[in-house]
């Protein structure tokens, strides 16, 4: 799978669509994001058995060792789904960072359950001012002998409550490291965060004095933690531009069906315009998650402000083609019980997760400066 042509990620994203039009339908949504959990635990497995959950991990570990643009294909269809998964939180985030770390026991015990399923990762990144950066990180680690503790608080954490691998990033004496904690030390430490996307799960960690297993070495985890953010950033644009191409055409569909004064709303010139502003924003936003994803398989030199470029563009796009979908779908649109709600709230959590467009933003001029 590492050297997967076009053509073979186009057969992989079918796939994928396949399968998720089967078991992610809006009704099975609706029926997911209400349960504890907030994931469908069967599909995951199948996701799994596909080879998408160990996509990102090295064949030795027993994942695809796919990359950037195997990944980004898939978050698509994710996203055009509003598939509830730890897909992003397990097999991109956690996956990355693990694979990015440089400490081949960690990687040995814990990526193949990964791999297969059986053990969902997060990691526990910025505290409670979502900066996603290194100044935001608000644990500290300290050492005695051979042991660590951690203790500090932990926010916005992708399925912080669904975990079996809380991987954790700590600041140090010598800097900014790794650190694996076990979900059963911490208790009730583990607190639901209330979202405004109910497919996504948030959870908020403290820790107080808790033990810790350092990953890597000490001083040296932002290294792993940005290469697995710009991964993680890549993934989230492709589901950012499948999402919005999703609705895109669901609106388009409405227009063409939907008769007003003996008319369908399709041919009055106001819809016709702004069905053309949303093309736009949806082939431009599949045009930025790709090129960021090629950027970053090939190690461009431009893949920082690629990935920028996407940060910005595809959360943008997401955002204003759900709320234009709203308003073209009229009456129908506004109550809860059609699905533009549903996407609209995806591209506006989407759209702070991992920094907000605005970040992304003056990254993309620091790196035109440069």
């Amino acid at each position: 799978m590492p050297s997967l042509d076009d053509n073979e990620r186009n057969e992989l994203q079918n796939a994928v669509a396949r399968l998720l039009s089967d078991r992610s339908s809006e009704s099975d949504v609706r029926k997911t994001m209400e349960t504890e959990s907030g994931f469908d635990a069967a599909l995951w497995q199948l996701l799994a058995e596909m080879g998408i959950v160990g996509l990102l991990i090295d064949e030795q570990y027993g994942g695809s060792g796919a990359g950037a643009m195997e990944i980004e294909r898939v978050m698509e269809e994710v996203g055009a789904a509003l598939l509830c998964s730890p897909l992003l939180a397990s097999a991109v985030l956690a996956a990355s960072v693990l694979g990015a770390c440089g400490d081949e026991e960690a990687k040995r015990r814990l990526l193949p359950d990964m791999a297969k399923g059986s053990s969902i990762a997060t990691l526990a990144l910025t505290g409670e001012k979502g900066t996603w950066t290194p100044d935001g990180v608000a644990v500290r680690a300290e050492r005695s002998g051979a042991d660590w503790t951690l203790s500090g608080k932990a926010s916005f954490v992708m399925h912080g409550q669904n975990a079996d691998v809380v991987l954790v990033v700590a600041n140090t004496d010598q800097g900014t490291a790794l650190f694996q904690v076990e979900p059963s030390e911490l208790g009730g430490a583990i607190q639901p965060l209330p979202a405004f996307d109910h497919t996504l799960r948030l959870a908020q960690i403290e820790f107080e004095a808790a033990e810790a297993q350092l990953i890597g070495a000490d001083g040296s985890g932002w290294m792993a933690v940005e290469q697995a953010l710009n991964m993680t950033r890549a993934a989230l644009a492709g589901e950012q531009a499948g999402g919005a191409r999703k609705v895109l055409d669901m609106t388009v569909e409405y227009a063409k069906n939907r008769v007003q004064f003996g008319r369908a709303i399709g041919s009055f010139q106001a819809i016709k315009h702004m069905a053309a502003d949303l093309l736009l924003e949806s082939e431009s936003a599949t045009s930025a998650a790709r090129h960021a994803a090629m950027s970053l398989a090939t190690a461009a030199d431009d893949s920082d402000t690629a990935i920028s470029l996407a940060g910005f563009a595809c959360a943008d796009a997401f955002s204003a083609v759900t709320a234009a979908s709203i308003q073209m779908h009229g009456g129908i649109g506004f109550t809860w019980d059609h699905p533009a709600h549903l996407y609209l709230r995806r591209a506006r959590a989407d759209a702070q997760l991992f920094g907000t467009p605005m970040y992304y933003r003056e990254r993309y001029v620091q790196h035109l400066g440069g």
